[in-house]
């Protein structure tokens, strides 16, 4: 009879192991709840992974060496707030050892569980929590969303190779010191939004030709005195109803890059003001698609681009 032969494996290096599982982008969260004396706690995480869809399930994990431990461990629930590239600070924040009260100058709210929700992040899940595992050096803690909720229109935050990645930052500099012109973004519009609403004309269905017109009708519907984030998400949404009735998941993706720029320019470039005198020029080319005008519908674009223009480069706009 043969020996059993022991089969004999190279130990994992911790180091290495950390540097390689690096190379996987994950986005950033800090992870919140309410300590049993009634302040909010929290700390940052990039180990936040969605579990299930029926239950709503969603996870993180929380070094069994943290001193938050056995508040998360007393805690019935927490919520996760996913963090915009503009918070890398306070993402900085709830990871320092050094800093005690973290909530210190943080603009957040109670939700509907007590748990804190931070201002201005991309989205919250306020959960309950459903289980706890021990794994390793690590505990596992699942939670069941109950609510949840989105916020600014922005790019995520990212993680990788030990440092955090702004998706949009190329963007953002090339509008920041002005290497975007204004002559080449209105080019970039008329080419592939043209091209878009000429294929949106033919392709588009009624429900999605009618989408192009209500988000018209939302940037008519703001208050004069509208927080620019919604401002940028009507905008965003008009351009972003035309992409998905035209039905190319190519110019899609150029169309979000686009997006990018609009809202770059709006939020570092652009002197804003209500432009009234724009509501019918959007309201034409959504009457030219429902009407399956391509050339119309076109048209009607390079009239508001040209409006748009008018008084100069530094044109407040809507």
């Amino acid at each position: 009879m043969a020996e059993t032969l022991d089969i004999v494996r190279p130990a994992i290096e911790p180091a290495q192991f950390r540097r390689l599982l690096g190379c996987f982008p994950t986005g950033v969260a800090v992870i919140t709840t309410t300590a049993p004396d009634g302040r909010p706690a929290g700390l940052t995480c990039n180990s936040f992974s969605s579990v299930s869809l029926e239950p709503p399930l969603v996870l993180f994990s929380l070094r069994k060496a943290s001193k938050l431990l056995p508040t998360f461990e007393a805690a019935s629930g927490f919520a996760i707030n996913i963090l915009s590239e503009r918070q890398d600070a306070l993402s900085g924040r709830f990871a320092s050892s050094r800093i005690e009260d973290k909530f210190e100058g943080v603009a957040w709210r109670p939700g509907a569980l007590g748990m804190p929700l931070i201002d201005d992040c991309l989205a919250s899940f306020e959960c309950s929590v459903h289980a706890a595992h021990e794994a390793g050096d690590h505990v596992v803690f699942i939670g069941e969303v109950r609510h949840l909720g989105d916020g600014a229109p922005d790019q995520a935050l990212v993680f990788y190779k030990g440092a955090y990645m702004m998706l949009a930052e190329s963007l953002r500099k090339l509008v920041v010191e002005g290497r975007l012109g204004d002559a080449d973004v209105d080019e970039a519009y008329r080419t592939l939004y043209g091209t878009l609403l000429r294929l949106a004309a033919r392709r588009g269905t009624d429900e999605e030709l009618d989408a192009v017109a209500a988000a018209a009708d939302a940037i008519e519907a703001h208050p004069d005195d509208a927080p620019l984030r919604d401002r940028i998400g009507s905008a965003s949404a008009f351009f972003g109803a035309i992409a998905a009735a035209g039905h190319n998941e190519a110019l899609t993706l150029m169309a979000q890059t686009l997006t990018g720029v609009l809202r770059e320019r709006m939020t570092h470039a652009l002197s804003m003001r209500p432009r009234p005198d724009l509501f019918p020029l959007r309201r034409a080319v959504a009457d030219a698609l429902r009407r399956r005008d391509p050339e119309g519908a076109a048209a009607a674009l390079d009239t508001l681009i040209d409006r748009l223009r008018e008084g100069g480069a530094d044109a407040p706009r809507a």
